[in-house]
This record gives C-alpha cells, structure tokens and sequence, in this order.
C-alpha cells in the first residue's frame, strides 16, 4: 500500500437551518451551521475527513481557517506518510523550528500558535486519525487503547427557552432520547442573573429532582455575575455550571468556582494541553470540555483527557459540532478514564444528521460507540458539494 498524503482539500460548508428550527441566544439567530470540512486522501485511494472550527458552536466565518488549510497547511502534508500522526502535529505545530524542536525535545511553537493555526491542525489529526483506522481496518477507538464502553451517556444539549417555555422544552428532549441529563442556556441572552436563576428554576421544577440539569453562559458573565447567579441557583442541584466567565480570565474562573459549591466546567474556547495544564493547577475547573475541532485533534484531545485523569477531574468533550468533530469526540470518550458523559446537540444539526449516510441517534439516553473502522461514518460527498464555499 502507498500510505502517502496525495490530496488535501478544504471547504466552508454552510448549511442553512430552516426557521422552524432556528434558535436566538448570545450569539444571535443561528441561520445557519458552518463548519470547515476537510478531505485528506493518500496515493492508494484512502480517504480520511477532519473538521476544524475557529467559532463557536454553529456559527462563525470559515474563509480564513479554509484558505489556511488548502494554501498554507495542504502544502506540507503532501508526500508525508499518514501514519505518523503526532510527527505531523508537532511538525505543524512547531513551524519552521519543527526540525530543532523535535532535535531538542521540547516545543519552540511559531508565535501564532492558537486560534485557526490549532484549528487548522484539529482538522487535519482527525482525518489521519481516520485514515489510520481504515488502513488497519479498525475503529479509532481501539487505535488510542480501546472503549470502556460500547454505549456511553449522554446529555441532551439546548435549553434556548423563555422562562414560562424552559419546562416544556426540556421534557420534549426527554421524550426524543430518553436523556437523563439535559443542558440549558442562560448568561448574557439573559440580561442579569436574576433572569437567568428564574429561568433555571422554572426548568427544575417542571424537571423534577431526577434528571441532571446543567447550564452554559457562553462566557458571557463578569466574575461578580457568576457569583451572583451561584448564590440565586445554589439550591437547584446543577450538575455543572458551564464556562461562567471569559475564557481568558482563568484566575477569574477559579475564583467563581471557590465561591460555591456547583461544579464548574470548562474548555470549549481553549487550544492544547498547556492550556487544561494551567486550568487544573488553578484549581479553576471541575469538568474539561475540549473540543476536538478547536483544541488540537484526537491526539490533544487524548493528552487533555489525562490531565483531567492525572487531576482527578472529569471530561465531556463539546461537541456541539459536524460529524467528524462529534465521531472524533465519541472515539476519545470511548477511551479516556475521565469521561462520563457525550453531548448530543438537540438544536438543529445538519453538520450531523444531512452531511453524513448513516442515523445518529440517542436511545434510552445513550449513545453507541462506532464499531466501522476509522472514525466510522460515510459522508455524502455529494451533500457536501451541494453547501461548500471553496477557500
């Protein structure tokens, strides 16, 4: 077999969500989900998929990240065997100085070393991660060690409702997945926290004390509002409190989870191990929610998994995302000590059900581990035609 990259290409997949559909929070009204979808073939015919993503959930512009993957990263991937995964990471990592830093053995990382660099090299550790495994027949999973489980929990994701609506809205996810966990918005969509406490407590007594209730401010709360709206919900019994200030304030993180008692989960906005490092020597997380689009691929996603083991915290992964991204997660959850739990998104998510052949679903609130070998998913490659921007 000739197991080197022939081809690599990118696109902004921009599928639009009907109105029926369509949700408002902090970010605005989601019109649309976007993604950057990318294709890496080898000479023998191979082809693996990787996603990367530089915004957050459903929304944002791809034209740069594209652009980035198909004329700056694709170049170097060429004639580079597939196989060497974490060579490849570091290789496009490390830059120029990839040569002295893997002489050295440490990281010399090029000065932009986050944001749509990380996301660009998501992207392409997921598709290799998926050529690897149709190479050998086997599912990723058992590439990173094997799966603790066959069907792993998982939580229903949404939660957009208005107070008077919030119950309701809920229970339906319920009655779609069996779930026994659900996840709600609140933050700056809510204007103070009052408002957002009210709402929470509307969910939970339409939900009753048996099913986990978490939520998810987007970051959208000073350090004080966090606080604040831990005080007014402390009694509702959350499962977690999802990333209640700006990412970038982590001293500003721990300080909110000192004040209470809820646990705080975190990760979605950060990129690569160093950065879980310091939010776990903070003391400023509970739960590690890296997303693999976003964080640096299933091998970074691997090693935040084992911080969050090594610190005795836990790991949920966000997938609020296209099908490699959410078949890439269900592939680490599968085989991190530290995970518990899937996020499976109850809003609109053609990135999931349209772009791809096969039926993703939750029954009895779990959802089944891929048994295909690779990443384990078929894209319609002419459904991705139909919703590519070229970059």
């Amino acid at each position: 077999m000739n197991m080197r990259i022939k081809t690599v290409q990118a696109w902004w997949v921009r599928i639009p969500i009907e109105a029926a559909r369509q949700h408002r929070s902090d970010f605005g009204q989601v019109t649309t989900f976007d993604a950057a979808i990318l294709r890496i073939e080898t000479a023998d015919g191979l082809v693996g998929w990787g996603e990367g993503k530089n915004a957050a959930g459903s929304t944002g512009s791809y034209g740069a990240l594209v652009h980035m993957l198909n004329h700056e990263v694709g170049p170097q991937l060429i004639g580079c065997d597939p196989a060497d995964i974490g060579v490849i990471w570091e290789m496009l990592y490390n830059g120029v100085r990839h040569d002295s830093a893997a002489q050295n053995g440490h990281a010399m990382p090029q000065l932009a070393r986050r944001g749509i660099s990380v996301a660009a090299i998501s992207a392409v550790d997921i598709a290799l991660w998926d050529i690897l495994g149709k190479s050998l027949g086997l599912p990723v999973w058992r590439l990173l060690g094997g799966r603790k489980l066959d069907r792993m929990p998982a939580y229903a994701s949404g939660g957009w409702a208005s107070t008077e609506a919030i119950g309701e809205q809920l229970k339906s996810y319920i009655a779609k997945g069996g779930f026994k966990a659900l996840k709600m918005r609140i933050g700056a969509m809510d204007g103070a926290p009052h408002n957002s406490a009210a709402r929470v407590r509307a969910a939970r007594q339409a939900l009753g004390p048996e099913v986990d209730l978490m939520v998810d401010a987007h970051g959208t709360y000073t350090v004080a509002e966090a606080k604040r709206f831990i005080h007014l919900a402390g009694d509702l019994d959350l499962a977690w409190f999802e990333e209640p200030v700006i990412a970038d304030d982590k001293p500003g993180m721990a300080e909110v989870r000192a004040s209470g008692s809820i646990p705080i989960a975190t990760g979605e906005s950060e990129a690569t191990r160093y950065a879980f490092r310091d939010l776990a020597t903070l003391k400023a997380a509970d739960i590690f929610q890296p997303d693999p689009a976003f964080c640096g691929g299933i091998s970074e996603a691997m090693k935040i998994g084992t911080i969050a083991s090594a610190f005795n915290l836990r790991f949920a992964p966000h997938l609020w995302a296209g099908a490699p991204c959410f078949f890439a997660g269900l592939h680490v959850c599968a085989a991190s000590p530290a995970s518990f739990t899937v996020e499976y998104s109850l809003g609109a998510n053609p990135m999931i059900h349209d772009l791809i052949e096969e039926t993703v679903e939750a029954k009895d609130g779990m959802i089944a581990i891929p048994e295909k070998p690779g990443l384990g998913f078929t894209l319609s490659e002419r459904f991705l035609e139909a919703h590519a921007l070229r970059g």
